[in-house]
């Protein structure tokens, strides 16, 4: 049986290979084009054309599909729209830090089903789509760790899956809060401080890695502020499916309301009532 929106995980993992060969040729590049955009954030030549190599197949795959895409806006007005961000983590990439990625998802009726998080410098891709669970390949880091207890299977590179943690005390949780500037911005600095005094150990991860650690049950808690659609969206079906949960800051659902939180599941009302805010 046919697992649903399977086609639509190929085509987000087609989307994904293209995506690396463009950005992975401009990656510390000496010449590197780097703007700043009106928000005052940078903006790279890989960034635009990521974007529109992107739309580019997208438009001859699923021509009735919407496009929300960090650089270029909305297109269309289907109930099905593609979410992409070229790449999260510019500030790395045009520093050279290879922790960066393209985000790809896909929203039906503004819930994300499916999500691809590619990055090539790193040598890792997570992917997971509605009722088929989370997924990780990395191309050579990870070689030699089992796969569901199969040493032979990870040998020869096949993906893995990935489970978040079973950490039910927050005196036992691993914390990432991303940046200090959002959490001061954002009127929640001192409730910030309150959760890092009850957890176990507390860094600082940043963009898309934080929320991949935890979906890999690596850390059990994360959330920033400050955030758009396409910084969010291919992440949420990677955490669900691992297991975790994923909501903003109040506990509203879904990656629309320009905070997150993510965690094991476990911890996520407890944290919601350090945050000051109700479970839902």
């Amino acid at each position: 049986m046919t697992a649903p929106h399977a086609d639509d995980l190929a085509l987000a993992l087609e989307l994904a290979e293209i995506a690396d060969r463009v950005s992975l040729r401009r990656f510390r590049a000496v010449d590197l084009d780097v703007q700043t955009k009106p928000d005052r954030s940078p903006v790279t030549e890989a960034d635009l054309a990521v974007e529109r190599a992107i739309r580019e197949h997208l438009a001859a795959e699923r021509p009735d599909d919407g496009v929300i895409g960090e650089e270029y806006g909305t297109e269309g007005s289907s109930t099905r729209r593609w979410i992409i961000d070229p790449i999260d983590g510019t500030a790395n990439f045009l520093r050279g830090v290879p922790v960066w990625a393209t985000l790809i998802a896909l929203a039906v009726d503004d819930v994300p089903v499916v999500g691809v998080v590619s990055s090539p410098a790193m040598g890792r891709r997570w992917w997971a789509a509605a009722g088929s669970g989370a997924w990780t390949f990395s191309s050579d880091a990870e070689r030699g760790h089992a796969v569901d207890g199969d040493p032979e299977a990870s040998a020869s590179g096949a993906p893995r899956r990935m489970h978040v943690s079973q950490v039910a005390d927050l005196a036992d949780a691993s914390l990432s809060f991303q940046s200090l500037a959002q959490w001061r911005d954002a009127g929640y600095l001192e409730r910030l401080l309150d959760l890092q005094g009850r957890v176990w150990r507390d860094r600082a991860y940043g963009d898309m890695w934080s929320y991949m650690l935890l979906a890999d049950g690596l850390i059990d808690i994360t959330g920033e502020f400050d955030v758009k659609v396409y910084d969010l969206a291919a992440l949420i079906p990677i955490v669900e499916e691992a297991g975790g949960r994923f909501t903003s800051i109040d506990g509203t659902p879904g990656p629309w309301s320009g905070s997150s939180l993510a965690t094991n599941g476990l911890l996520h009302d407890e944290v919601l009532g350090v945050l000051g805010h109700e479970p839902r």
